[in-house]
C-alpha cells in the first residue's frame, strides 16, 4: 500500500480578484491544504464558499479547508504563503504571519510594484521568498464571486536568500512551480525577475497614475493633447532610468512597445484608477513611492516622476479622509 503524498500546506492571504483566482489554481492539487485570509468578503466565503466563473477552466466552488478572518487567528506554520493583497503600506503586513512562520516557509509575492520583497526579507531575513508578476483578467463581481476572462500569465522568480543554499531555493521554486503546473494556469520561471518587476511597473507607473490623475481612459488620454504622448513616454523613461541604476538592464525601446500596445487596444482604465473611484487606498508606495525613493537615494533629477508621485499622493492622501 502506498504512502499518502506528504500534504502542502498554504495559506493565501487577499481574497479578491487575483487572490481568488490563485486559491481556485492551488485548490486544485489534492496534495494541497489551502486555507486563506478573507477579509471584506469573509462571511460570504465564511457561510458559502468561494466561487469562479472563468472563460477559460469553467465555474468551479474553490476548494479552501479553512477561512481566517485575520492571520491573528493561525496557530500553526504553513509551507507557502501567497500574498495577493493590495500593496498598501506594505511595511505593516509581513509582521501579521509570525505565527504562521517557520524557517520552511516560503513567501510568494503576487502584486503590483516594485520594492515588495524588501519589507518581508526585514521581517523574515530566514526565509525564502518567490517575487511573481501576474497579468490576469479577473474581477470580484460580487463578495465571494470572481469573474476570469481569458486573460491569464505570470512570471516568477526566486528574490534571492544569501543565508540559504541556492539548491535549496530552487527546490522550493520548484515545488510551487508544480503547483501551479497542476492547477493548470501559464506562468514562465525567470532567472531575474526584477527584470519583469520594473518592466510592469513602467507600466503601471503611467497609466495607473494618469488614468486616475485625470478620470478619463488610456486612449482620451492620449488623443487630449499635443503633449500627452511626450508626457507619458518621459515618465517611462524616468522609470527605466531608476531601473538601470538599480542594476535592472531596461532600454528606452519599452516605453515605445507598451505605448504601442496601448494604442492597439480599447481604451482602459486601471486598478488604482478603480480604487479611487471606490474609495479605496492606493497602491502608491510601490508604484511610485518606490522609484521615487530610488531615484532620491541616487541624487537623479525626476521632474514628471516626481510630479506624478506628488499628485498621486495628494490623492490618496484624501482618499485616507473620506
Amino acid at each position: 500500500m502506498s504512502t499518502p503524498e506528504k500534504e502542502i500546506k498554504v495559506l493565501l492571504f487577499g481574497l479578491g480578484a487575483i487572490g481568488g483566482f490563485y486559491a481556485f489554481i492551488l485548490g486544485r492539487n489534492n496534495n494541497v491544504s489551502l486555507s486563506v485570509v478573507a477579509r471584506s468578503n469573509y462571511q460570504q466565503v465564511k457561510d458559502e464558499g468561494l466561487h469562479i466563473e472563468s472563460a477559460t477552466h469553467g465555474s468551479y466552488k474553490v476548494n479552501i479547508d479553512n477561512v481566517y478572518k485575520s492571520p491573528d487567528e493561525v496557530t500553526s506554520s504553513f509551507d507557502y504563503i501567497v500574498c495577493t493583497h493590495k500593496a498598501v503600506n506594505p511595511s505593516k503586513i509581513p509582521p501579521l504571519f509570525k505565527s504562521a512562520v517557520n524557517d520552511q516557509t516560503t513567501f510568494v509575492i503576487i502584486q503590483n510594484g516594485v520594492g515588495n520583497e524588501e519589507p518581508f526579507r526585514t521581517t523574515f531575513p530566514q526565509n525564502t521568498i518567490i517575487s511573481c508578476v501576474t497579468w490576469v483578467g479577473a474581477t470580484q463581481t460580487s463578495p465571494g464571486l470572481i469573474a476570469h476572462t481569458q486573460s491569464e500569465d505570470m512570471q516568477m522568480g526566486l528574490f534571492p536568500n544569501p543565508d540559504i543554499t541556492r539548491d535549496l531555493e530552487q527546490s522550493r521554486l520548484d515545488t510551487f512551480a508544480a503547483l501551479l503546473k497542476t492547477g493548470g494556469t501559464k506562468f514562465q520561471i525567470e532567472n531575474d525577475i526584477q527584470i519583469k518587476r520594473w518592466e510592469k511597473v513602467t507600466w503601471n507607473a503611467a497609466w495607473n497614475s494618469i488614468t486616475t490623475l485625470t478620470d478619463v481612459n488610456t486612449q482620451d488620454w492620449l488623443a487630449s493633447s499635443p503633449q500627452a504622448m511626450d508626457i507619458t513616454k518621459r515618465l517611462m523613461h524616468e522609470v527605466i532610468d531608476v531601473a538601470n541604476r538599480c542594476n535592472v538592464p531596461l532600454e528606452y525601446k519599452l516605453a515605445d512597445a507598451l505605448v504601442d500596445k496601448i494604442l492597439g487596444m480599447a481604451g482602459i482604465y486601471s486598478s488604482m484608477h478603480t480604487d479611487m473611484k471606490a474609495g479605496r487606498p492606493l497602491e502608491v508606495d510601490v508604484i511610485l513611492g518606490y522609484p521615487m525613493q530610488k531615484a532620491m537615494e541616487f541624487g537623479m533629477d525626476m521632474p514628471v516622476l516626481s510630479t506624478i508621485y506628488a499628485l498621486t499622493t495628494a490623492v490618496n492622501g484624501r482618499l485616507s479622509k473620506l
